[in-house]
C-alpha cells in the first residue's frame, strides 16, 4: 500500500482537503494495470524530473514514435530514449537515479505519472516503479501532436542565469509547463500545470509566480515543497519544439495578500539557471482547445 509522506500530510492538512486526498490516495499503485500499459504505448512523449548532481531539479521532454515507451513486467517500464548531450537531466540518467515521469495524452486529455528508479539501458531508461497513478483531465488543453516540418538537428543549449525577453514572452503566452519537484528522502515526481496563456505570471527575469488550481488534492507537488524547495521548470514551444528548462526554488504562498483568479494558493519561483534547447523534439501541437476548467484570467498580469 502507497502512503503518503509527511510533507504531503501537511500540505493536505494546511490545504483542508486531508478526506478528498485519502480517497485519492486510493488509487496510487506500484504495479501498471492493463490500461495503463496500454496507454504509454501510444505515447509519442514522457517528461521525466530528477536532481542532476548537484542537487539542481530539472525536467526533459522525452520523444519517439508510439511504442518507444514499453513495459517489461508489471513494475518496470523501458523507454527507447534519452536526453540530447547538452540537456541537463544527461548526465544524470546516465547511472541509476529517482525519477518522476508523466506521460499526457492532450488529444483525449488523459495522463498519467510514474514515479520510481531510473536505470540506463542501450538507447533508453529502464524504470522501476515505486508510484504509478493517473490524474484528472483538468487543465489539459486539447492537441494533437504532429511530425515537425524542420529536419534541422538539436541546437548546442543556450544557458544563462536569469530569463531573456524573449524567453519571458515564451511564459507569458504558455497554456502548459511541467513542474519537478523531490521529497526529504530524494524521491522524484513530474507534474503538469495548465491554465489559458498567461496564467503564469514574470514578476521579473529571475522569478516566476503561478496559480494553483484544485484538483485531486494529493498535493504532491506542493508536498515535497514542503521538505525541499528545489524545483524544476519545464516549458515547451509546442509549434517550434523549442524547450526550455529552469531550475531553482519554490515556495508556496498558502494565504496570498493578492490572489491570482480561480487560485487556492500560489506559488513564487525563483529562477537560478535556465537552459534553452531549439528543435528539441521531433514532434509539435496542433493549436489548443483550451481546457473548460482554466479559470477566465484577470487582465492585470505579470504584478509583483
Amino acid at each position: 500500500m502507497v502512503h503518503y509522506h509527511p510533507g504531503e500530510l501537511a500540505a493536505q492538512r494546511r490545504a483542508g482537503v486531508v478526506e478528498q486526498a485519502e480517497h485519492s490516495r486510493l488509487g496510487i499503485g506500484t504495479t501498471l494495470p492493463p490500461p495503463a500499459v496500454q496507454f504509454l504505448a501510444e505515447q509519442p512523449m514522457i517528461v521525466v524530473g530528477a536532481a542532476d548532481d548537484g542537487g539542481r531539479m530539472w525536467a526533459s521532454l522525452l520523444t519517439g514514435p508510439p511504442g518507444f515507451i514499453s513495459a517489461s513486467d508489471e513494475r518496470t517500464i523501458d523507454i527507447s530514449a534519452r536526453p540530447m548531450p547538452g540537456d541537463p537531466l544527461a548526465p544524470v540518467l546516465a547511472h541509476p537515479t529517482e525519477v518522476g515521469s508523466i506521460a499526457i495524452e492532450p488529444g483525449t486529455r488523459r495522463r498519467m505519472r510514474l514515479n520510481g528508479i531510473s536505470h540506463p539501458m542501450p538507447g533508453g531508461l529502464r524504470v522501476r516503479a515505486e508510484q504509478v497513478y493517473a490524474n484528472c483531465p483538468k487543465y489539459i488543453q486539447q492537441r494533437t501532436p504532429q511530425r515537425a516540418t524542420h529536419t534541422r538537428p538539436p541546437t548546442p543549449p543556450v544557458i544563462s542565469k536569469t530569463l531573456t525577453p524573449t524567453q519571458q514572452e515564451t511564459v507569458r503566452r504558455a497554456d502548459t509547463f511541467f513542474v519537478a519537484t523531490r521529497s526529504a528522502t530524494g524521491a522524484c515526481d513530474a507534474s503538469h500545470r495548465g491554465g489559458n496563456p498567461g496564467f503564469t505570471h514574470v514578476l521579473s527575469p529571475d522569478r516566476l509566480r503561478w496559480p494553483d488550481y484544485g484538483g485531486n488534492a494529493m498535493l504532491m507537488t506542493l508536498g515535497n515543497l514542503q521538505q525541499d524547495p528545489t524545483a524544476g521548470v519545464l516549458l515547451v514551444d509546442w509549434s517550434s519544439a523549442t524547450t526550455l528548462h529552469l531550475t531553482g526554488t519554490a515556495e508556496v504562498d498558502w494565504d496570498p495578500a493578492i490572489p491570482m483568479p480561480g487560485a487556492q494558493r500560489t506559488v513564487d519561483f525563483h529562477v537560478e539557471r535556465v537552459v534553452q534547447i531549439d528543435n528539441n523534439s521531433p514532434f509539435t501541437w496542433s493549436a489548443p482547445k483550451y481546457s473548460r476548467f482554466n479559470p477566465t484570467l484577470d487582465p492585470q498580469a505579470d504584478k509583483p
